[in-house]
């Protein structure tokens, strides 16, 4: 194929990007600009480098990141099967060398003919076609350049997202419905009544909690974007109880009084399968997350689908600024990874990937590619560009993005399983309608 499609960043969503278009015979130039220019988070000039931990999260079929591998796997993903043969034991997850697994991803780019590594920073959108794959930390120019096309309102330097709880894993005894001055059992928010002795306990514990350090480039002005709650609560003993957890309007069914304080949770979707916490972005460590923020009543068995987190990460409002396959609006370039806010690792490779295969698809005038909203991956793209989806914040595949079985299963493990199943079983039977996206397996390393 004659046609050059220009990939920057080298990152797992740029490399694997490259890497899929180059096996249906695309020419790519790949444009990384660690090397003549560093980046505040990574310490090599390797592609590939993973910059936090080695975790490449479960591998259990039942979950929802096993699922996405499972997914992977069937999409012929070049990335994960890396990972895979530079592995370190890790349990039930997936965790790798990263010094061998950077080099290996080097590698497997520089024995590709059809690739071009180019080292330099790219300042600008490329004409297209064109994949930008530039990272959560992407160049302040090519950030500027891309606000410039969708609009300067419609991109976000930070990460400041609120933690996500499982909606099944509420105590539905404690925690009620009710809008504000609404009447109990309806409303558009579930409610967490705290006494005036539990809200002590909790500020005290929240004020008291170990919080993440953050690197010096975030502590310059990260915190000038959006306070998290436990630097609120410590500005007075009562701030959060006249602010975020105001108990205002709110009637508790079990005493019919009004609590002394109350969290608000939000629905993530229309099918209520995941709430997030109002008011929480937080820049505690996850283990005292899951401590300090279980002494909710109402929240004392949650499973967090998703821990709040602060820090530097610029990315776009994609359910608003792009198209439905991560384009930017009159241009033949799509975005991918963390700049268009998928969270995780994997996440990360699946979007490149899919990049890619959208890519290809226009290259060679098929349809776009659109997967199944019942899958891991799928889901999380739906959620990713849906204009319905209000303060867009960075996610990672999780069960509660997934459409809700019909009929629903109640046994949770049951549940996950059929939500595996269903997962995979469709995704099967949409690829075997693509056969022209398809491409030979991926062999051993």
């Amino acid at each position: 194929m004659g046609e050059l499609v220009t990939v920057v960043g080298g990152g797992l969503a740029g490399c694997e990007c490259a890497l899929q278009l180059a096996r249906r015979g695309v020419r790519v130039r790949l444009v990384e600009q660690r090397g003549p220019f560093s980046s505040p988070a990574h310490r090599t000039d390797g592609l590939a480098e993973l910059v936090c931990s080695n975790s490449l999260k479960s591998t259990k079929p039942d979950t929802a990141a096993g699922t996405l591998k499972s997914e992977l796997d069937l999409m012929g993903c070049e990335l994960l099967r890396l990972a895979r043969a530079c592995a370190v034991p890790a349990g039930g997850a997936l965790a790798v060398d990263r010094e061998a697994f950077s080099a290996a991803v080097g590698e497997r780019v520089a024995a590709s003919p059809l690739i071009e590594l180019v080292r330099e920073r790219a300042d600008e959108l490329p004409e297209g076609p064109a994949v930008v794959a530039a990272g959560p930390l992407c160049a302040d120019a090519l950030f500027d350049a891309i606000a410039r096309r969708v609009g300067s309102g419609r991109m976000s330097f930070y990460d400041a997202a609120a933690p996500i709880v499982d909606a099944e894993t509420l105590d539905r005894d404690v925690v009620f419905s009710q809008s504000r001055y609404g009447e109990a059992g309806g409303g558009d928010y579930l409610n967490c009544p705290l006494s005036r002795e539990e809200y002590d306990a909790f500020v005290d514990a929240l004020v008291g909690a170990e919080r993440v350090i953050a690197r010096d480039f975030e502590q310059r002005d990260l915190f000038c974007a959006c306070q998290p709650v436990e630097e609120v609560a410590r500005t007075g003993h009562d701030t959060l109880r006249h602010g975020a957890l105001k108990p205002v309007g709110l009637t508790d069914p079990r005493t019919g009084q009004r609590p002394w304080a109350a969290v608000q949770l939000r629905a993530e979707s229309a099918s209520h399968a995941a709430y997030n916490l109002v008011g929480f972005q937080t820049n505690l460590t996850w283990p005292e997350q899951r401590r300090v923020l279980r002494m909710i009543p109402g929240l004392g068995e949650a499973e967090f689908l998703r821990y709040g987190v602060m820090h530097r990460n610029s990315f776009v409002d994609a359910p608003h600024a792009l198209g439905p396959t991560f384009e930017i609006p009159g241009t033949h370039v799509r975005l991918a990874g963390q700049i268009c806010g998928t969270e995780g690792y994997v996440e990360a490779m699946a979007s490149g990937l899919l990049a890619a295969l959208n890519t290809y698809a226009e290259l060679i005038g098929a349809d776009a590619v659109r997967l199944p909203g019942t899958g891991a991956l799928g889901s999380l793209v739906a959620y990713a560009t849906d204009p319905a989806t209000v303060d867009y914040q960075p996610m990672h595949v999780n069960f509660g993005l997934f459409p809700p079985l019909e009929p629903p299963v109640r046994n949770k493990a049951r549940r996950r399983a059929a939500l595996a199943e269903r997962a995979l079983g469709d995704l099967r039977a949409y690829l075997a309608r693509r056969p022209e996206l398809a491409v030979a397996p991926v062999t051993a390393p």
